[in-house]
C-alpha cells in the first residue's frame, strides 16, 4: 500500500471514522501541545524538569511525525496550502532534531544522569536557543494550518 493511498479502515470503506478515534486523536494532540509547551518554559518548570520534559516531548513529537510522515510526498506534489503544510512539517522535524541534539549537548541533568559529559557549551547553547525559537514558530504555524481539523465538529 503506497503512502498516498493509505487510509484508515473507516475512510477506505467510505464510511465516516468513529467519533472515538477522532476524540482520542484530539486528546493526543492536546497532551502533546501541553507537554511541548511545558518543556519550552524552563523558567516555570526549572531546568531539570525542562530537560526531562523536553526529552519526553521530543519522543512524543517524533512519534507524531512518524505517524504522519507517509502523507508528506503526496502533500508536496499538490499546490498551495498543502505544499506549505508539507514544508512546515519538514521544518518542524528539522528544528526538533536540532533542538533535541543541542539540548542534550548542553544538558545539566539528563546527560550527567547517563554518565556522559559534552564539551562545547558555547557552540551548543546558542544553537539550542535558536532552534527552540524556530521550533516554536514552526509549531505555531503547523497548528494554524491544522486548526480546522482540531476544532470541534
Amino acid at each position: 500500500m503506497t503512502g498516498e493511498n493509505r487510509r484508515s479502515g473507516a475512510e477506505a470503506s467510505g464510511r465516516k471514522p468513529r467519533l472515538g478515534a477522532f476524540v482520542r486523536r484530539r486528546w493526543a494532540v492536546v497532551v502533546l501541545a501541553v507537554l511541548a509547551g511545558a518543556a519550552m518554559l524552563p523558567v516555570l518548570t526549572g531546568v531539570p524538569a525542562h530537560e526531562w520534559l523536553g526529552l519526553a516531548a521530543t519522543v512524543a513529537l517524533l512519534v507524531h511525525c512518524g505517524a504522519h510522515a507517509w502523507r508528506l510526498p503526496a502533500l508536496a506534489r499538490r499546490g498551495g496550502r498543502l505544499r506549505l503544510g508539507a514544508a512546515v512539517d519538514c521544518l518542524v522535524f528539522a528544528s526538533l532534531a536540532l533542538c533535541a541534539v543541542s539540548g542534550l549537548m548542553v544538558s545539566a541533568t539528563v546527560l550527567p544522569a547517563m554518565g556522559l559529559f559534552s564539551p562545547g557549551y558555547f557552540f551548543w547553547d546558542p544553537l539550542h536557543s535558536f532552534s527552540a525559537k524556530l521550533l516554536l514558530a514552526a509549531l505555531l504555524v503547523h497548528a494554524f494550518l491544522h486548526w480546522r481539523g482540531l476544532r470541534a465538529k
